[in-house]
């Protein structure tokens, strides 16, 4: 029988009840949680049943690796089909699989299967980019002519909104790993097979991925315990076949089976499924298709991913306060990333940049021969990596300390394919033991760009330490005739203008010098905030009408208890801020908190003062410093250019979160 021939006899599955708890991977959900669906419900149809204690051994090939043909080749001219499941953002870019190489597979009877856009771990991301990353891989290899059906985890992880996510975007089934008996430690009680009819369709159990340690005996055993207990399903999982070296680096991928190995396993394979021997037993070779049957069902889009934006800070969590999901080590939105012959180790530390109550993100590099490592805006299809416009140009900041090298940033762009490519680098920053800032505008923005993702890196044995992250599309950045880049307040005021807090005057200036009176410092405190929702309410002072300029803002203000007005009622708008009564704005909106023990007293600021503790928690979180003399001045007028400084290292220590 062809290769061919056997695509035309499609098998049906059998629903058994659901596994019991015992997934050894650490990101798998108790059987409680799924969202196994009878075939009725999936639209299955009805193919032939397999045979009683029949074995039946799926060869499934993940990541699109180009070195996954020739072992395409190798079982195809024994007559036994593949299944290979592909990231539609890995295809066609060197050492991947080309489109046309994937029909190809395809017209030869292999199976072609999704596995997201990016390879996305599907349970740390969000319902909008899980769906993007789900349908729109299937979309997208649809696209390319190929009869999209099965998928396959990257990294086998999922939850209930991912299983539901591949059902809903019209996969018939899914692929897990690590839930059936191998070599590896820790699977000696779990099944010697999948059932032939799995009792649940979307994460049906496979053995543990195979790499370099696995011999042949150790892949003839998969297959022979499974038919010596009664048959079932075995899906052999493959990454790399052959050498496994990346040409570029020249390291090996430890996920990589010799050519040999492989060779000699579909031989030994093909006379298994052959042998007269096995007729009580057979073993019989086929794709998951094959397997699960089932209807190609109608193609899903994802959403569209946010559209681009000329204003404000375009990094997701750029302080990198907000955990990461499901585990990981790496703040909400960031990953670590690298090439070449180096070990990268990721950590979180504190201090970070902004004081002893923020966190940083270090990466230690040892064992240097070749690459890099760094730190990035999360390489997704929309969630994270901020939405890019062609040919405009980026700013890039950062602080940053680096011990035992230089740094630079890194950056790389998303093609209308979902693909992430290599774009450029910045020159080199120069080490430094104490923080400072690398600053940085990119080049245009190649014409294919949907989004982009720039971050530090380090490419030498040493530390480099990051933290309060912004990327700012030129076209929408704010500068002021008055304020020239060596001014004192020069960052803290351009951060206030980028993120959209300040607004400067008509004629172009900021006007540093110029007190602040009540009204403004509610605008500012307002938008620093995120200009949320104002709370339905009366007019909360009557000299503050309706029609004043920051009506909304000082409502708002007075909503969140920052401000109580006078005695007299009045919130007086136009009176100026003096700064122990800035102290006491920022230090009621941060909630009240307990004053340390160890703040700072400043002579002229004494218990009498009614602002005492405030003043004092000002300066223990690093906000003020006081004046040369080491005084505050609580009763002088603010300048503007004061309360920028104030609200950027206000910022510094309670960033807000995604």
């Amino acid at each position: 029988m062809t290769l061919l021939q056997r695509y035309t006899a499609v098998s049906e599955p059998r629903h058994r009840a659901e596994r019991p708890p015992g997934r050894r991977k650490s990101r798998w959900l108790a059987a409680s949680t799924t969202v196994a669906l009878a075939a009725s419900l999936l639209g299955l149809t009805a193919p032939a049943a397999n045979a009683v204690g029949e074995t039946v051994v799926t060869l499934t090939f993940d990541d699109a690796n180009a070195d996954q043909i020739a072992a395409a080749a190798k079982i195809n001219a024994l007559g036994m089909p593949g299944t290979f499941f592909l990231p539609s953002g890995y295809m066609n870019r060197p050492n991947y699989m080309t489109a046309a190489q994937a029909k190809a597979l395809q017209d030869a009877g292999n199976e072609i299967g999704g596995h997201s856009v990016t390879h996305a771990d599907l349970a740390a991301v969000g319902p909008d980019e899980l769906k993007r990353q789900v349908c729109s891989d299937r979309v997208t290899l649809a696209g390319y002519g190929l009869d999209i059906q099965n998928f396959a985890y990257p990294f086998a992880s999922a939850n209930d909104a991912a299983k539901a996510a591949v059902a809903a975007c019209g996969y018939n089934s899914a692929r897990g790993l690590g839930d059936i008996r191998s070599k590896v430690a820790g699977s000696e009680t779990f099944p010697f097979a999948e059932s032939l009819t799995p009792g649940d369709l979307y994460y049906t159990g496979a053995p543990d991925q195979l790499d370099e340690t696995w011999t042949l005996a150790d892949l003839k055993t998969l297959v022979t315990q499974a038919k010596a207990n009664g048959g079932g399903w075995v899906q052999l999982t493959f990454h790399h076949v052959g050498t496994g070296i990346d040409p570029v680096s020249g390291v090996k991928d430890p996920l990589t089976i010799s050519t040999d190995v492989f060779n000699q396993f579909a031989d030994w394979l093909a006379g298994e499924e052959t042998s007269t021997a096995n007729t009580a037993t057979p073993v019989q070779v086929k794709t998951v298709k094959e397997v699960i049957g089932g209807t190609t069902k109608p193609l899903v889009a994802g959403p569209p991913a946010p559209a681009p934006r000329t204003t404000g800070n375009l990094i997701k969590n750029p302080s990198l306060e907000t955990p990461g999901l499901n585990g990981s080590l790496l703040p909400r939105c960031w990953q670590g990333g690298g090439y070449g012959t180096n070990t990268r180790t990721f950590s979180n530390v504190s201090p970070g940049h902004g004081g002893t109550a923020t966190a940083a993100q270090q990466l230690v590099v040892s064992g240097y021969a070749t690459g890099d490592g760094k730190l990035l805006p999360q390489l997704d299809t929309g969630e994270c990596a901020p939405s890019a416009i062609p040919g405009h140009t980026y700013v890039a900041k950062a602080w940053y300390k680096a011990v035992g090298g230089v740094t630079q940033f890194d950056a790389h762009y998303r093609t209308s394919q979902g693909a992430w490519v290599y774009w450029t680098s910045s020159p080199w920053f120069a080490a430094s033991d104490t923080w400072v800032q690398a600053s940085w505008e990119s080049p245009a923005v190649p014409a294919d760009a949907t989004a982009i993702s720039i971050g530090l890196n380090l490419f030498a044995n040493g530390t480099l330490t990051t933290d309060d992250y912004e990327l700012y599309d030129k076209a929408g950045v704010k500068t002021f005739t008055d304020i020239p880049s060596t001014f004192l307040f020069y960052n803290e005021i351009s951060w206030m203008a980028n993120n959209l807090i300040t607004t400067g005057y008509a004629d172009g200036t900021f006007k540093p010098g110029q007190t602040l009176d009540r009204g403004m410092m509610a605008a500012f405190l307002y938008r620093f905030a995120g200009s949320p929702a104002i709370p339905a309410g009366p007019q909360r002072f009557p000299d503050v009408p309706t029609t004043h300029d920051f009506y909304n803002e000082i409502q708002w203000l007075a909503s969140q208890n920052i401000t109580r007005g006078f005695a007299d009622g009045g919130y007086h708008p136009y009176e100026q801020v003096n700064r122990d009564q800035m102290a006491a704005f920022m230090y009621r909106m941060n909630g009240s908190p307990a004053v340390p023990a160890t703040a700072p007293v400043f002579p002229d600021v004494g218990p009498g003062n009614g602002f005492y503790n405030e003043v004092r928690w000002l300066a223990a979180m690093g906000i003020t410093f006081g004046f040369a003399d080491g005084t505050f001045r609580p009763g002088a007028s603010i300048n503007r250019d004061q309360v920028a400084a104030f609200i950027y290292r206000y910022n510094l220590n309670f960033p807000k979160g995604m």
